[in-house]
């Protein structure tokens, strides 16, 4: 699975971008807010990347930063949301203008975005109310600031993805980062974290 990708521009469309790398040249869709801020053919470019494997096609997603690819894959996981009305999302609304639209339960705000009917909108307030929104970081903010942001977002995300529930483990991650030394790192973190899940 491709997650990153390095390379050089050399085409760029609102439909797609090409990037190469060394010699072999990535189709890519991305949403108008990584479009917009991508150099012109010919500058180099890394972005996050999310591969979407279906019977008759691999398709490569990618994104300027770490936050717009983890809410398109939270938004795919959304029942009617594929794909292509994810990148349309991310194209009309900022992702942290999307959390203040999921917490306050905002339902006009979310049908306004082309693509986005009512039940749709419906869907994606019940089913990614409490993936969006604020962190582990909030009640451990000391901590945070002598930890990097993505070092906990990866850790959160990983005990997810292991089945943990997501208020469980940011406690966990929150007790963790308590004891823990500054600095620490997405391997400290995760066997701290689990090993206090394991006595939870």
């Amino acid at each position: 699975m491709i997650s990153r990708i390095q390379g050089r521009v050399t085409f760029k469309s609102p439909e797609e971008i090409v990037v190469d790398v060394h010699g072999v040249g990535y189709g890519l869709h991305v949403p108008l807010s990584t479009f917009y801020e991508l150099p012109d053919p010919g500058a180099d470019v890394t972005l996050y990347v999310y591969t979407h494997v279906r019977e008759d096609a691999l398709l490569l997603y990618g994104f300027l930063t770490l936050d717009e690819k983890e809410a398109f894959r939270r938004l795919i996981t959304v029942s009617g949301v594929g794909p292509r009305l994810a990148l349309n999302i991310l194209s009309g609304i900022s992702v942290k203008a999307l959390e203040t639209v999921l917490r306050r339960e905002d339902l006009p705000t979310l049908v306004r975005i082309p693509g986005v009917g009512k039940k749709t909108a419906e869907r994606m307030l019940v089913e990614l109310r409490d993936k969006f929104g604020p962190g582990p970081a909030e009640p451990v903010a000391a901590a945070l600031r002598k930890t990097d942001h993505a070092t906990i977002k990866d850790a959160l995300s990983a005990l997810v993805n292991l089945g943990y529930k997501r208020s469980a483990a940011e406690d966990a991650m929150n007790r963790a980062l308590q004891t823990l030394e500054t600095n620490v790192t997405i391997e400290h973190l995760l066997r701290e974290s689990l090993r206090l899940l394991a006595h939870h």
